[in-house]
């Protein structure tokens, strides 16, 4: 049993709070695609180790970060990438050394976002909102963001992935802490998909111009942060219970697709028995 082969079909959109709240999403709409990459991820760092160990040849993804460019270097890299581009989205070197460009950030959250409660209408809205804080409680609105939604940022070569992280989540006025997030370098070489989370410090244009322009040689994601360690506490009631909903509907999915895969090879089996061939 073989699965096809994922494909990446991000499109850069603008976000409305409108689209946001009609759009239906929740943690498995997309499902398929998320295994399917989790899946490529997984087999890339199996297959590593596999070839390691029996001395085969592997691919190893590139990694960018680690580039040192001279100024003479950073000249002809901005000049290759801006030939490349069919867009007003140059890249423009200072006088410095450093340059400025845009970067482009998928976003793939699974988890919903919070925002700030609205605008004050009337005189009791304000009473109560008096009430809930004198009890300690504060007011967001939590949702989720639309699968795939894309947002360019012109940053300097300074700029570091921290900073990219904050910026992203003022232009949407999300006000969770921005801890919770993490940037990922994503790729595809040979039909295999790498992800690379990038650390604090690490220069988000610095990657876009050693990789050049195309996406499928390097793009950018914002995720969750995966820390192995999730401190709860910093979450709200609503978005805990969020959480017990979205954990028992992917458990649901799982267990669906682990009986019919099950039950597709026990056929397959009861087939080859009846026919009386062994499978090749």
């Amino acid at each position: 049993m073989s699965l096809s082969e994922a494909m990446d079909n991000s499109q850069s959109f603008d976000l409305t709070w409108g689209s946001a709240t009609s759009s239906g999403y929740c943690s498995h709409d997309d499902s398929d695609s998320e295994l399917l990459e989790h899946f490529f991820t997984a087999h890339a760092s199996f297959v590593r180790t596999f070839k390691r160990k029996t001395g085969r040849h592997s691919i190893e993804p590139i990694d960018w970060g680690k580039q040192v460019l001279s100024v003479g270097d950073i000249q002809q890299k901005v000049k290759e990438y801006n030939a490349q581009i069919n867009s007003n989205l140059y890249m423009v070197l200072n006088r410095d050394g450093s340059y400025t460009g845009f970067i482009r950030v998928i976003f793939k959250l699974t988890r919903p976002v919070s925002l700030p409660p609205p605008p004050k209408t009337s005189s009791l809205q304000d009473v109560e909102e008096e009430d809930q804080q004198e009890r300690g409680l504060k007011r967001r609105t939590s949702f989720y963001l639309p699968k795939d939604t894309a947002k360019h940022l012109h940053i300097s070569s300074r700029t570091r992935a921290r900073e990219v992280i904050e910026a992203l989540l003022n232009k949407f006025t999300v006000v969770d802490n921005p801890a919770k997030f993490a940037l990922f370098e994503r790729s595809e070489r040979h039909s295999q998909i790498y992800l690379r989370k990038l650390s604090d410090d690490e220069r988000p244009l610095h990657l876009r111009l050693c990789a050049g322009p195309n996406e499928k040689v390097l793009s950018l994601v914002l995720k969750e942060n995966e820390t192995g360690e999730v401190n709860w506490d910093a979450f709200s009631f609503p978005e805990l219970r969020n959480f017990l909903h979205i954990l028992q509907r992917e458990e649901d999915e799982h267990v669906r697709q682990i009986v019919k895969r099950y039950a597709l090879a026990r056929d397959k089996m009861k087939e080859a028995m009846a026919s009386g061939t062994s499978p090749g």
